[in-house]
């Protein structure tokens, strides 16, 4: 049957608008990313309140506490050690340089030991260097921050009215399943941005005392370091390895082989004890999945993409699951966060 010229040129705008998405979301990457920011935020803030919904304070009011609540927490952080932790941090990228040197050195008696030298040195790797890049505070970055934390407060506000906006992009018979499948986004990015802080938490006191015992120096900043790093899962944690080892080795030999004791010990007790438990009653994605995906974020989009790759990969995980293996494929699998879609609002 013949179709008139006018929807034949919908469907064309349809087919080319779909056919550009993909290109679309490549070019503007880094607004996906802030995005990605936002709804973490937004997440953070109904994590926080969610203990006050269930006592039936208000919304409004329960979120205002949550959001206080959180930055009463990060201010009394600042206060306590933010002079102490950036005295810290300086001593450890002296440490680290100077350890690095060490290595360098010791390295440089054999013949296997230069040829290494030689390949890490073409890439012009410095760690002291790599730190400094991390936690230097640049204008772009703080705006970035302020975006997401304000985009991420409104979404908190009114998540109603956001996810039917959403819900409206689709045909009038697939609204319905369209909200359904917000609803189970938004509880798995609860249930594992709340997996993940515990765990972070448990590694960052970890690695804390076990470098205080091991007898390290700046042993809150080499806690505080794990605490963050361990938001990138797998990648993370050999990251927050390597100051450690280079802080150990200008201590000691022995200093430096507990210290990569300490370490193995400690990610064996998350792997093996604290994530099974967590992912038990939170998220859980296979770790190769997870793994694969931090690292084509990274190469695909660079360092910065690889902080959210965890929680995007989350996020695709249950439209697979949710959309594809049990709604195209009629395969009985639970969908992560379709448990928790009756939290509070």
């Amino acid at each position: 049957m013949p179709i008139s010229t006018a929807e034949f040129s919908k469907r064309a705008v349809i087919f080319i608008a779909l056919a550009l998405t993909p290109l679309l979301i490549w070019k503007l990457f880094d607004v996906v990313l802030l995005l990605t920011g936002a709804v973490l935020v937004a997440v953070l803030l109904h994590v926080v309140a969610w203990p006050l919904r269930k006592i039936r304070l208000p919304k409004a009011f329960a979120l205002a506490i949550a959001g206080l609540l959180i930055l009463a927490v990060i201010a009394g952080v600042f206060y306590l050690f933010g002079s102490g932790m950036g005295d810290e941090l300086q001593e450890i990228l002296r440490r680290a340089e100077a350890g690095q040197k060490q290595i360098t050195d010791l390295l440089q008696g054999s013949t296997f030991g230069e040829t290494l030298l030689s390949h890490v040195q073409e890439g012009t790797f410095s760690l002291p260097d790599l730190l400094e890049r991390v936690f230097r505070i640049s204008a772009g970055f703080l705006a970035a921050v302020v975006i997401a934390i304000v985009v991420g407060a409104f979404i908190a506000a009114d998540p109603a009215l956001y996810r039917e906006g959403l819900s409206l992009l689709f045909p009038k018979p697939h609204r319905k399943g369209a909200d359904e499948t917000i609803v189970d986004l938004a509880g798995a990015l609860r249930l594992w941005i709340l997996g993940q802080l515990i765990e972070m938490a448990l590694v960052g006191v970890m690695v804390g005392v076990a470098v205080w015992l091991v007898g390290l120096p700046s042993p809150y900043a080499l806690g505080a370091i794990a605490y963050v790093a361990q938001f990138v899962p797998y990648i993370g944690p050999i990251v927050a390895m390597i100051p450690s080892v280079l802080v150990a080795t200008t201590v000691s030999w022995t200093a430096l082989a507990w210290t990569i004791a300490a370490y193995l010990l400690i990610h064996q007790i998350d792997g093996y004890v604290v994530m099974p438990i967590i992912q038990q009653r939170m998220v859980s994605v296979p770790p190769a999945l997870m793994l694969l995906s931090i690292v084509a974020f990274g190469e695909a989009f660079g360092a910065t993409a690889t902080v959210f790759a965890a929680p995007i990969t989350v996020l695709l995980y249950v439209l697979v699951t949710k959309l594809y293996v049990r709604d195209t494929l009629h395969e009985e699998v639970a969908v992560p966060g379709e448990s928790d879609a009756q939290a509070p609002k």
